[in-house]
């Protein structure tokens, strides 16, 4: 697979963040960045050729003055299908949260949420421009196998940052009859050893890598929450497309999507690269 960055771009402010984010991305990690305008089905109408050109050269002016060593292409199709198609062959897919054609008041649209769900690597959702940085990369882990790869991925980051990763467990208490009168001690029971299992999980991954400092937080409560308030201090949180939850078959898992919709900070969602689903 070609290691290199993809940030699809539409003129729009959400997107010329994404811009800034992937460039920095691409010069950190020594990766080159391709920037891709895909200007629909009729770029020819009157306007159309002239905007898409005019959106892609301000982009890569933009990203050459950050560092990074660009290529550029015009693409003419599907906008989800061609990021989704470019996915395949790059290291990740970077994107505002919403571009053109979006409403408003929506926090990520609905192109973001359509690649975030089928592209075959990591997708980055930026939401603005940078602000402060704090040398901080949060991850949801599980265990699962797209926690692990969303822990491979942020690492990467971690390491390529000088960074602290964070690692955020959120456990989800389960339901006790009200007239169960040793309920308060049980419950208390079962967090423990959920603490316990979380970072045995996590102790492999201190030991393999030593070079970087790895946190972990173990909380009672749902792993959005817990990974929303991590994310106040973090420059990226990094979330598999799915975890243990009941479904299994579903492209996003509802940790993922409410984490896309409720983190201010860039947010990648990484699956296996062999998962094709």
């Amino acid at each position: 697979m070609a290691r290199r960055i993809v940030v699809g771009v539409d003129g729009s402010v959400p997107s010329m963040a994404a811009v800034e984010w992937a460039a920095s991305d691409a010069r950190i990690r020594g990766l080159p960045l391709r920037i891709v305008h895909v200007c629909g089905p009729w770029p020819h109408s009157p306007g159309g050729l002239a905007y898409c050109t005019k959106a892609l050269e301000a982009a890569a002016t933009w990203a050459r003055d950050l560092g990074a060593e660009v290529t550029t292409e015009t693409l003419t199709g599907n906008v989800i299908g061609d990021l989704i198609g470019e996915s395949a062959r790059a290291d990740s897919v970077v994107l505002g949260s919403r571009g053109l054609g979006g409403f408003s008041g929506m926090v990520l649209g609905s192109v973001g949420l359509a690649v975030a769900g089928h592209a075959a690597g990591p997708v980055v959702i930026v939401r603005g421009p940078a602000e402060a940085a704090h040398a901080r990369v949060v991850v949801g882990y599980d265990g699962s196998e797209h926690s692990r790869a969303a822990m491979e991925y942020a690492l990467e980051q971690a390491r390529a940052r000088g960074a602290e990763l964070h690692v955020v467990y959120g456990w989800r208490m389960p339901m006790f009859s009200p007239y169960a009168a040793v309920a308060g001690s049980l419950l208390e029971d079962a967090f423990q050893q959920e603490v316990k299992a979380a970072r045995e999980r996590v102790a492999p991954w201190r030991e393999d890598n030593p070079d970087i400092k790895i946190t972990d937080a173990e909380v009672c409560e749902h792993p959005v929450a817990a990974l929303i308030e991590a994310s106040r201090t973090a420059d990226l949180v990094v979330v598999g497309s799915r975890g243990l939850g009941p479904f299994a078959s579903a492209m996003l898992g509802s940790v993922s999507h409410g984490v896309l919709h409720h983190v201010t900070c860039p947010v990648a969602v990484v699956r296996p690269q062999e998962d094709q689903r």
